[in-house]
């Protein structure tokens, strides 16, 4: 259609006799998706998707599920037992643009009963099965590119089935430039049992990556050189090394490297390409890193070390990892039977963790299943000393997110005895939490803004990484006075659900000393914070107000809601709210 004729008939449709507003936006709507390039499907409604149109979703902790170590700094994860949608909903407010690394790996959508929508199976009978799947995973998707950090990125495994369609899904989402494809080996180790002649096996998979913005990818620690001989003939007190070719072609020849002169103590000179500087060279040399062969008379090798880690640069080509077979054994091992036919192994996330993130990265996996991802966060911590924090969503559906995902996770962290008999230390430096999703009015009447309120508080932990609650502050007892007071040494949080107890607030922050500024969430019926009010403590306090800060990050996730009118004057205080159920704008102030 040309653009003067598309103009023409929303013209057309704007001064339509007989329409009614919602008939009317719904035409236009679908005129203006209209594309020239790009997917093309009937959007399915979802279920869970039209609750939300209704009824916001918040987060409620399981105390006694928690898992809390007796080390100071381990890291705090996260398991949140409900629909990923509306868990990706609650993280829009607690994590958006915090994320480092997502990985999900999906139903591949095979047509054999492995994807459910609206609580049914779909089979390849289903005439709608990949428009059902593509509205599944946009709507995901759409949100999940929210959570990530400037520097995050998301991998999605898949195979044949979708794997077309979710390559230009995630184009459209990320962008074709921010968007590559990489191969998944399969095989264990490289190898895998012959099959009968004149077929096709498949060995592979795919593992899409979609980045936030620029692709940055980083070298990981390999087990490049684990088969070859070490030995110590010099008796180096840095223990057993090999050595490692440092030259890059013969006298000269050019190949783009770093061309100087090595004379080694026999007095023979090489003029050649190096894989190192000059500076590099000497730096080497003088730490006693430097090898000549043929004692002394031959060329300069780089004694590596068996002690050190050797690190890789990332192919396109994901191989010689553990499979799908080996980590079905894990499963076994820890929780005493088979449970899944198709579980990604630990080593093949590990690598993902290690060239896409840092040691202190914040990883997602809202597909989250048997937990692998958990397990594959806390070994790696274990490995290399880091503090990497996990966040798992998954439903409850056929008990799988207590009596899996849990249950395994608590045995890696307390430990367990293998069905053989064998005990296996747990990975103790490690906290879990458990949460459930909960739900309030969406429409914002007083009752629904005061019971966010007092809803919100445990995904305010979450947001802040901050836990340790107090009784008092100063001398006033918390709950007593309507707030409760968090600290655990290094960051200090209110959450004021009594504007009545601003006053007593204030005049305790007056009198004390306050290195860093306290973080203070404080009921409000609008966007005002109580400004006025701590105006002589501005210094000692980041203010934000509640429930605004979490209406205004759903509003941006969020499908739209019903067009139902709500006016509604002094419903607390002084303020007045005036509402067709969301009416707070992206930049905080109200529409």
């Amino acid at each position: 259609m040309k653009a003067t004729d598309k103009n023409k008939l929303i013209d057309r449709i704007k001064t339509l006799e007989g329409l009614t507003d919602d008939e009317r936006s719904a035409l236009l709507g679908l005129l203006n998706e209209t594309k020239t390039y790009g997917l093309v499907w009937e959007d399915k409604p979802e279920e869970v998707e039209e609750r939300l149109r209704t009824e916001l979703p918040v987060l409620k902790e399981v105390k006694s599920r928690a898992i809390i170590s007796d080390y100071a700094d381990a890291p705090n994860h996260i398991l949140i037992e409900g629909d990923n949608l509306e868990a990706l909903t609650t993280l829009a407010y607690t994590h958006e643009g915090k994320i480092d690394v997502i990985y999900i790996d999906p139903p591949y959508n095979t047509g054999n009963k492995d994807f459910i929508y609206n609580d049914s199976y779909v089979d390849s009978e289903d005439s709608y099965r990949h428009s059902k799947w593509l509205s599944f995973m946009s709507r995901r998707l759409r949100i999940a590119k929210r959570l990530l950090s400037d520097r995050g990125v998301i991998f999605i495994s898949i195979d044949d089935n979708e794997q077309a369609n979710l390559k230009i899904l995630c184009d459209e989402i990320f962008g074709q430039e921010h968007v590559e494809t990489y191969i998944w080996d399969v095989r264990v180790k490289g190898t895998m049992p012959k099959t009968a002649k004149n077929t096709v096996r498949k060995e592979h998979e795919y593992i899409i990556a979609c980045y936030k913005s620029e692709k940055r990818l980083q070298k990981y620690s390999s087990l490049k050189y684990a088969d070859k001989k070490w030995t110590n003939p010099d008796n180096d007190p840095r223990g057993p090394w090999m050595s490692a070719n440092i030259s890059r072609g013969a006298e000269g020849s050019t190949g783009g490297f770093k061309s100087f002169v090595i004379t080694n103590p026999a007095d023979i000179s090489f003029d050649r390409d190096w894989s190192i500087t000059k500076d590099e060279y000497e730096s080497l040399l003088a730490d006693g890193r430097i090898y000549f062969s043929d004692n002394g008379r031959g060329v300069p090798r780089l004694k590596k070390f068996q002690s050190e880690p050797v690190w890789s640069i990332q192919s396109s080509f994901f191989a010689d990892l553990s499979n799908s077979q080996e980590a079905s054994n894990i499963i076994k091992a820890i929780l005493g039977e088979k449970l899944f036919d198709f579980p990604k192994p630990t080593e093949l996330l590990q690598r993902m963790w290690q060239i896409a993130g840092s040691v202190n990265s914040t990883i997602l996996d809202f597909f989250a299943g048997s937990g692998t991802t958990l397990h594959a966060v806390m070994q790696l911590n274990a490995d290399d000393g880091g503090k990497r924090q996990c966040i798992l969503c998954t439903n409850n559906e056929n008990g799988i997110c207590e009596n899996v995902t849990y249950e395994r996770n608590k045995r890696v962290i307390n430990g367990y005895t293998k069905p053989n008999g064998e005990e296996v230390e747990g990975l103790h430096a490690n906290n879990l939490r458990y949460y459930r999703t909960d739900f309030v009015g969406r429409r914002r009447t007083p009752q629904n803004m005061r019971r966010l309120m007092l809803l919100s508080s445990d995904m305010l932990c979450i947001k802040e990484n901050l836990y340790t609650e107090l009784d008092m502050f100063g001398e006033m007892p918390t709950l007593e006075n309507g707030f409760r007071y968090f600290d655990d040494g290094k960051k200090k949080m209110l959450i004021v659900y009594n504007e009545e107890a601003i006053y007593d607030i204030v005049d305790a922050l007056e009198t004390m000393e306050v290195v860093s500024p306290i973080i203070v969430y404080v009921f409000s019926p609008g966007n005002d914070a109580w400004n006025s009010e701590f105006e002589s403590v501005s210094d000692k306090v980041r203010l934000t107000a509640l429930p605004a800060a979490i209406y205004n990050a759903y509003k941006r996730v969020l499908p739209k809601p019903k067009n139902t009118l709500l006016t509604l004057e002094n419903p607390t205080n002084d303020k007045v709210v005036t509402d067709n159920l969301f009416d707070f704008d992206e930049e905080g102030g109200e529409a």
